[in-house]
């Protein structure tokens, strides 16, 4: 299972519609490609105006070689859409690639299923298709009732726990290995892996 995060970090709205913008150039990529991209959990700003984080599932032959040239800081080149008198053009955001053994994962999750709540119609009213998932080793849990199917809702509660596994288990690493992964964790400024300009979001790097 190949899953890839674009993220704002801790970035203005301007910061946050780059990462949409990028996921629109990453659906593109994957059509010419022929992958699959599956949008497994999203975050929007609270200006409602971009995603401050977005966590997404690739698959095909291609999926690995395509998330890993989205790994890293990356940079928008544009005058703020926002902001008319503002002077600054540079808005990073960054991506982050994990690569997670389904098979493994899978033989450590119990899945417990639930009646869904909320807004979705009778359907969701009247079946039991969410999908609580635990980790066994490590105790993660998480509950998902987004799709109409059980079984969608398993598949996006593994990708879920595989992603925060990754993540404890670099919180785990020793402080070189740690230092090694936080170029790609936090977003600096400087030596974008991928730049873009304008509100056509056009890749010159």
């Amino acid at each position: 299972m190949i899953l890839l995060q674009l993220s704002a970090g801790q970035g203005p709205q301007e910061c946050c519609t780059a990462v949409t913008l990028a996921l629109k150039a990453l659906e593109k990529e994957c059509r010419q490609y022929q992958l699959k991209l599956d949008i497994i959990e999203q975050e929007s700003n609270k200006e409602n105006t971009g995603y401050q984080s977005v966590l997404l599932q690739l698959t095909g032959d291609k999926a690995k070689q395509v998330a890993a040239c989205w790994q890293g800081v990356m940079l928008w080149v544009c005058k703020s859409p926002y902001r008319g008198k503002h002077k600054r053009k540079n808005w990073f955001f960054s991506g982050q690639m994990f690569e997670i053994n389904e098979t493994s994962l899978d033989r450590h999750i119990s899945f417990k299923t639930c009646r869904a709540s909320g807004a979705g119609g009778q359907h969701v009213n009247t079946t039991d298709s969410a999908v609580r998932a635990t980790h066994t080793a490590s105790g993660i849990s998480v509950r998902v009732q987004s799709e109409r199917s059980q079984h969608a809702n398993k598949r996006l509660a593994s990708a879920l726990i595989g992603q925060k596994l990754a993540l404890l288990k670099q919180e785990q690493m020793s402080q070189q290995e740690q230092a090694r992964w936080q170029q790609h964790l936090d977003l600096q400024r400087g030596n974008p892996v991928k730049t873009f300009k304008g509100e056509a979001f056009i890749r010159i790097e």
